[in-house]
């Protein structure tokens, strides 16, 4: 028997049928049931020599856990021949991670260990700041969760986080760029205080990241295409500015507004015209196709269970899928027979099957044997460290599926205001009740004169 298979018999664990032992159940009956190696006959002894545990053996007779547990004890040694006191914690957590052969491949990548070793011994600070210099930026922010979950680095937003990360780096291109000290200027002191502030209010989603770079390369390419034309952003006239516009996309042209108006409003370059840009609608489903998705959301158990909850939020309560990401299961809250979902205030209630399908999902939900993961709350666990799963990740998986998010969300929200007063359902679902009152508006509705107010009494 290979190596492999021999892991895979020893993974099976259950009462023997033989002997009415909890244990490994590596043999085979006559039958085809899985029996201990007692029972089956194999003489070979599968005990770890240092807990006793029985399973696949590794270096030294070990268990997989005893084997992870000096690992972790080599790299988060502090030179001492100790654990470093600073990350004991993750350390333990790490050791006690429900699968431990999962952890131990993770740790021995080479720049995975190196990372560990550095922070252990003080090589490398640990500190935000420190971290947002290496490279592996993936391998560094998955660590830098677990250190956050683990109370070793303070909490900060993620995707801030993130932001700061990419921002380093993009600075760092910079260094013979004559517009460098400008472009910091205005991210180090416009746009990282105005992410710092939204963060404080609540979370930031994936898409608040991605505008702030946006309009950081915008800016960019502007200034590059300025030299271009012989002037500086001084001397920029509204000749250069309406030629800007003319030969760029909207897209574009609306991202470079927010550094145009800050250099404006900073003295950087002169008062001009922006030109007016249109913003474009998306145009909503029919409500028929709209029942069909939900129909088959809640009828086809093929697809998996996480895209149709999803799916189900976005086309009954016109959830974007960056707030339906950060639910936690303590926003479902049962009253009688009935299940609530917190999604503002009051609570909404929420029909059966979908109902059905909300509890199933709270009862199974993935991701949660990970080493800091298995306590999460998220609905929607993701595969980091008290992260939930990302938004891109939840988005990709509804088009797959052919769950459009962005119309379906238009017209759920449409026939939710044509059914209600925009304000009730602003109040309900978390939404601004400028926002329903617009939407309403647009549909023709009878409500739009509705005034807002707290109707939750």
């Amino acid at each position: 028997m290979c190596r492999t298979c021999e892991e895979k018999a020893l993974l099976i664990r259950g009462t023997c049928p033989g002997c009415r032992v909890d244990r490994a159940l590596p043999g085979r009956a006559t039958d085809g049931a899985s029996i201990c190696g007692d029972c089956a006959g194999i003489t070979r002894s599968y005990l770890c020599d240092r807990c006793g545990y029985e399973g696949p053996l590794h270096t030294g007779r070990l268990c997989t856990r005893c084997t992870l547990s000096d690992l972790v004890h080599g790299f988060f040694d502090d030179g001492t021949g100790r654990i470093n006191p600073a990350l004991s914690t993750l350390a333990d957590k790490l050791i006690a991670s429900p699968n431990p052969k999962s952890t131990w491949m993770w740790l021995r990548r080479s720049h995975v260990h190196n990372l560990i070793s550095d922070l252990a011994t003080g090589t490398l600070p640990l500190t935000h700041e420190a971290l947002h210099e290496l490279p592996n930026w993936r391998t560094v922010a998955h660590l830098r969760d677990l250190l956050m979950a683990a109370g070793a680095l303070p909490v900060i937003d993620k995707q801030l986080l993130h932001h700061q990360t990419w921002l380093t780096h993009r600075l760092n291109e910079l260094h013979d760029d004559p517009h460098e000290r400008l472009l910091r200027t205005f991210a180090t002191w416009h746009q990282l205080p105005q992410l710092r502030a939204k963060a404080a209010v609540k979370p930031l989603t994936s898409g608040s990241r991605r505008v702030a770079g946006e309009q950081f390369q915008a800016a960019r390419i502007f200034l590059t295409w300025l030299d271009t034309t012989g002037r500086s952003l001084t001397c920029c006239e509204q000749a250069d500015l309406d030629a800007w516009h003319a030969a760029h996309g909207p897209r574009r042209s609306h991202t470079l507004r927010t550094f145009l108006r800050w250099a404006m409003d900073t003295g950087h370059m002169p008062k001009l015209r922006l030109p007016v840009l249109e913003n474009s609608k998306a145009t909503p489903m029919s409500q028929q196709h709209r029942l069909r998705l939900i129909r088959r959301a809640v009828t086809h158990d093929e697809l998996p269970l996480t895209t149709r909850v999803a799916a189900c939020l976005v086309l009954l309560y016109a959830q974007p899928v960056t707030r339906l990401v950060r639910l936690t299961v303590d926003d479902l809250i049962q009253d009688q027979d009935e299940l609530l979902l917190q999604l503002g205030d009051p609570p909404t209630p929420v029909p059966d099957p979908f109902a059905s399908l909300l509890r199933e999902l709270a009862d199974d939900r993935p991701h949660l044997n990970t080493a800091t993961n298995p306590d999460a709350r998220w609905l929607f666990p993701g595969r980091r460290a008290d992260q939930p799963a990302h938004a891109g990740t939840i988005r990709e998986h509804l088009r797959l599926a052919g769950f459009a998010t962005g119309t379906a969300r238009v017209s759920a929200l449409r026939q939710l205001v044509l059914q209600a007063p925009a304000p009730v359902i602003a109040n309900s679902l978390g939404f601004h009740h400028k926002t329903t009152t617009r939407i309403a508006a647009d549909a023709g509705g009878s409500w739009t004169h509705y005034a807002p107010s707290d109707h939750a009494q």
